[in-house]
Parts: structure tokens; sequence; C-alpha cells
């Protein structure tokens, strides 16, 4: 779920006892193979329109999204897929696949609900054991009120406020039970129209997790805020760049701070007729710092690269 696309990459969650490692092999084979896919697949001239077609500018980024809910009565599914990959040592890779359905109830209010299928490969990590299996990782749930119509305002301006329920860590593929919520304000704008778009998200999130196992209960939280622009280079094609800055705690309020990271990369969107849509985003993480380790990146709280393939289609 767009709202909960911050939430799956930046949260150890009770992976605090537990650190998650990615394999460069796997980085480079997966992130790689899922952009140039995309990328470079045939555009056939007939699903190109020369007629222009309204922005929405909800997944025209990657990470970072747009303020558009839809219309009354706009029916939409999206299938979410993100890649964690790149760690400190060991070898450790998580995909997380989302199904989402999204109704918008009222021309500025909109609710969906979510399931995210994961899988986990993870060998010669410190402090978790080594496993492969996929599980039902969590249940969740949106609500965005547009409060600007940017098309009646200066910019567009969305609150989207997002509870879960997890099944299994996110971190681990470990049984748990954490809960929490994600609340977000996406901003965007029409630097020129149709042809250019400028976003800016806020973000606070926390979680409250418990280990079947040791009956333990721990609390983070995190901060980020994000920026992008997309410009359309050819019609229904759009290009872009995304930067994002994120800061995780200890504690339900941010309570204790436990490392920060800057993250940048490349986006592209193309929409097929008026229906449906790719979107596909690899950002890489080029500076950071965490209070349990020296260097110039955190690779304990956060990951080394993120990628995002996204499907949609609107009935």
């Amino acid at each position: 779920m767009l709202a909960h696309s911050w939430r799956d990459i930046a949260f150890p969650r009770s992976g605090k006892p537990f650190r998650r490692v990615f394999s460069p092999a796997i980085e480079t084979a997966a992130i790689v193979t899922g952009i140039i896919g995309v990328a470079l697949s045939p555009i056939r001239a007939e699903n190109i329109s020369a007629s222009p077609v309204a922005v929405d500018t909800e997944h025209l980024f990657g990470f970072t999204e747009g303020a558009d809910i839809g219309n009354k009565g706009e029916r939409e599914l999206v299938i979410d897929s993100t890649l964690r990959a790149g760690r400190s040592m060991g070898s450790f890779a998580i995909t997380a696949s989302e199904l989402e359905f999204k109704y918008t109830a009222f021309q500025n209010f909109r609710i969906s609900g979510a399931a995210t299928l994961a899988h986990y490969d993870i060998a010669g990590v410190a402090g978790i054991e080594d496993a492969r299996r996929a599980a039902i990782q969590s249940l969740s749930f949106d609500a965005r009120f547009r409060m600007l119509d940017r098309a009646q305002a200066p910019f567009g301006l969305t609150l989207s406020v997002s509870p879960h329920w997890g099944l299994v860590d996110e971190t681990s593929g470990v049984r748990t039970d954490h809960f929490g919520t994600e609340i977000q304000l996406l901003a965007d704008r029409e630097l020129k129209p149709e042809q250019l778009v400028g976003v800016v998200n806020l973000l606070s999130a926390n979680d409250r997790a418990r280990l079947f196992a040791s009956d333990g209960v721990q609390h983070e939280s995190l901060l980020g805020v994000g920026a992008a622009l997309a410009a359309q280079i050819i019609p229904r094609v759009w290009l872009g760049a995304e930067v994002r800055y994120l800061r995780d705690y200890s504690g339900a309020v941010l309570n204790t701070f436990s490392g920060q990271a800057l993250y940048v990369g490349p986006t592209l969107y193309t929409r097929f007729g008026s229906k449906a849509f790719i979107s596909v985003a690899w950002d890489a993480q080029i500076w950071g710092s965490a209070t349990a380790a020296p260097g110039a990146l955190d690779l304990t709280n956060f990951e080394r690269h993120q990628a995002k393939l996204r499907f949609g289609f609107e009935f």
C-alpha cells in the first residue's frame, strides 16, 4: 500500500536484536532486472495517444507519493512490490508484495484495504536464524482525506492515516504481533501543466511489536521527509528523481535516536491507455549514520538499496 511504502522499508521493528543484511548479488540481480525490464519494454504506438490525459500524481513517483486520490466512485487495484537490499554483513533478502483495493467514497475521501505477502531469504546474519520461506506479513487499512484540490488551489494537499496489523516480523519472518500507525502529509503541484510535477511528503510513524518466543514488547518510531520531481518525456511516460531523509528511534514517541539515512534515486512511470499504469523506482542510500556503528552510512537501521515495482488498474 502506498501509505506503507515508507513503513515497509524503514522499520526494523522487533528487528532491533536482528540485523537485516543482503548480498550484493541479490541486490544487483533483482533491482537491475526490474528497472531495466520495465524501462526497455516496447511501447506500441497505438498505446500512446497524442491527446492529453489528466495527470494522476499519486503513483507518478516511487516511494514518494502525490496528493491525488481519484474521483468519487473510482476503484483501483494495485500490486506494490518492494525489495530491500544491502546490509553490513551476511546475506539477507526480503521482497514484500502488497495487494491493495482502493475506493474513493466521496470526492475528497478515499479508503483502502491491503494484504502483504513477503518472502525471506536469510543466511549468515548475526542474531537471526537462517530462513527461506514465504509468509503473509501484514494486513492494513488506509484512509485519505484531500484537504486541498490542486485544480482549485495553488497545490494539492492530502492527509493519509494508515493503521496496520502484522502477523510476522518484517525483518526475520518470525511469528509476532505488531501494531502501528503511519501518518503522512502529501503535497504536490504542477510546476508546468501536464509536463512537470513536484511533490513533498512528511511522515510520522510508530510500531509496537511482541515476539511470541520471548514475550517481550518493543516500540519504534520514525520521522521522514521526501521530495521528488517528474517530467513527461513522451506522452504517458514520466521520468523523475526523488530524495528522502529518514530518522529511526527506539520508543513510541521518538524516545531514543537510533540512526538516519538519506536516499536518492530515479523513478519511471508509464500509463497504458487510460486505466492501467506501471511505476518503478530505485533509491540508494548516499549518506547516513547509526548510533550502534560508525561509518558514512547507516546499514544497521536502513538498507543500502531500495527498489519498488508497482502495477495498478482503475475500474
